[in-house]
């Protein structure tokens, strides 16, 4: 059995004095659902943007369009991986992500809305990866395309240089050619596409179930003090046998 790590207690109290502090805490955490449903309000009231341009991605299906990855669905979810061509695995904070997603495939359809990963290496070299992670959902190459580009996600080399690359609505500087991101579209008469929302960074979040556990335990995130906030991630192939105490700095 892996080493634990001690956990320092906050203030001990009574029972009573316990309640009294829980109950002072869940009328914030009420106040911040009705937040976030008022939110989530304000983003499906986001005006919409067609797309024109033909995109085109290779699936195991053989060549789609982006009408097409909806499989007969009206919404579609695109979940841009960070896996450029020339790497050999995808990202490790992406792929923290991807296993949460064939959990939630069949839900979603049930809501009339598929859910695709997208990444601009070679389709042959994102099966392998999925093989490899154990995962089951689609997966589709946009390589040659302008898609990832388009939408926020990959980014010139000479901007790259630069350290002025367009990522989550701002000009920053950005360590690689590839970044990660969400897209939501919805399929409308005719086959018509539209673009209704994209979220980068830590607009990400809320789909990792994983963090959501992590809030609510005695240490949180437990992230303080690390390189950067997600250094203790690995790929789940990847965690070895180490003291959970070497894996928080």
């Amino acid at each position: 059995m892996k080493d634990s790590v001690e956990t320092q207690p906050q203030a001990v109290v009574s029972r009573d004095e316990w309640r009294a502090a829980r109950l002072s805490l869940l009328a914030q955490e009420k106040a911040l659902t009705r937040a976030r449903d008022a939110l989530a309000a304000h983003r499906r009231a986001l005006p919409w943007v067609r797309v024109e341009a033909d995109y085109r991605f290779e699936t195991e299906a053989g060549p789609r369009s982006l009408a097409e990855l909806f499989e007969g669905r009206g919404q579609l979810i695109v979940y841009h991986f960070m896996f450029a061509p020339d790497w050999e695995e995808g990202c490790a904070s992406c792929s923290f992500l991807a296993d949460h997603l064939d959990g939630a495939r069949p839900h979603l359809g049930a809501r009339d809305v598929n859910l695709v990963v997208v990444s601009r290496a070679p389709l042959a070299k994102l099966l392998a990866y999925r093989a490899r992670m154990g995962w089951r959902f689609p997966w589709a190459s946009s390589q040659g395309g302008t898609f990832n580009y388009d939408f926020g996600v990959s980014f010139a080399p000479e901007d790259v240089a630069a350290g002025a690359v367009e990522y989550n609505y701002a000009r920053a500087a950005f360590p690689v050619e590839d970044a990660h991101g969400a897209s939501a579209f919805a399929l409308g008469e005719g086959g018509a596409v539209y673009h209704t929302y994209s979220t980068y960074g830590r607009g990400l979040d809320p789909m990792l179930g994983a963090y959501t556990w992590l809030d609510i335990a005695p240490r949180g995130r437990d992230e303080d003090g690390l390189p950067w906030t997600m250094a203790w991630v690995r790929r789940h192939d990847r965690y070895d046998d180490a003291p959970v105490a070497a894996r928080h700095g």
